[in-house]
């Protein structure tokens, strides 16, 4: 083969690359265009409030299903099933508002500089909604006190162990989170893989303590329908610090945020009605 021949393959597959790239770039801009657009946020806020519906619906509703059914809802069932659960939502909903499902990973994002501050408040306010309805849901259906859905701190244990527990687990989910969608470690579907598996992992390990729950709105929604707030503090605090350092430690493995990949995976991707009817 003549240098002249692998000089010119070398410039074509830097051409089709270099086309590859202004292509994913226009894509991603026509991404941050909608998300600017207003009209479609009630798609998103309505996506993070029914994603954080089923997932309260499972991670509550294995305690309180336990305690109607004895004996037939193992610990293990319990922690896994929310894990499976997020992978499911990720997938079926992830393009729509990012499948945030906790107010710590929309802080987080935010602070990472791939989510605008300004829309975290609603975000959250939905996601607390999302948690109350499904505790109802489960309180009402099953007829058992939401409180055996809730997360408290285990006896034999401090309040402020717990809340080392939640931070350290919340800085490995949020840490996960912030990977998977990264433009240097962009894994697609298979992000949702990752999040998913750390969930289940985290309950396994970390539930007996203080219940795994590393997300706020999780443990407010049967908080508020039992009325018992407990050690709800624990499930604020520790979640929040886990996040903020999640946050730094993506800063020193990776750099600043804000790369395309990491936009696009925050604040969801859907389809503008006149594109697609272009390519129809």
């Amino acid at each position: 083969m003549s240098s002249e021949s692998v000089q010119g393959g070398t410039a074509a597959e830097s051409g089709e690359t270099e086309e590859l790239a202004q292509h994913e770039a226009q894509r991603f801009m026509g991404v941050f265009a909608d998300f600017q657009d207003p009209s479609r946020e009630w798609r998103r806020l309505f996506s993070e409030l029914l994603g954080t519906f089923f997932l309260v619906l499972v991670a509550a509703g294995g305690g309180v299903m336990g305690q109607a059914f004895p004996n037939t809802i193992s610990r293990t069932a319990a922690v896994v099933a929310p894990g499976l659960m997020v992978l499911a939502i990720i997938l079926f909903m992830g393009k729509v508002s990012g499948a945030h499902l906790n107010p710590a990973v929309s802080i987080a994002f935010a602070a990472r500089g791939d989510f605008p501050w300004r829309r975290v408040p609603a975000y959250i306010v939905v996601q607390l909604v999302g948690a109350c309805l499904a505790a109802w849901f489960v309180q009402a259906v099953i007829n058992e006190s939401a409180s055996y859905g809730a997360n408290y701190p285990a006896h034999g244990y401090t309040s402020f162990e717990a809340f080392l527990m939640e931070t350290v687990l919340t800085l490995g989910l949020v840490s996960v989170i912030l990977g998977t969608a990264s433009g240097a470690q962009n894994l697609g579907v298979f992000g949702a893989l990752g999040v998913g598996g750390y969930i289940a992992l985290a309950g396994l390990w970390g539930s007996p303590i203080s219940g795994a729950s590393m997300n706020p709105a999780r443990s407010f929604g049967p908080d508020l329908v039992s009325a018992d707030f407990t050690g709800y503090w624990v499930y604020v605090a520790g979640p929040l610090l886990g996040a903020v350092l999640a946050v730094g430690f993506a800063y020193i493995l990776r750099g600043r945020g804000g790369d395309l990949a990491a936009l696009a995976a925050a604040q969801g991707e859907l389809p503008h009605p006149a594109r697609h009817s272009d390519q129809a």
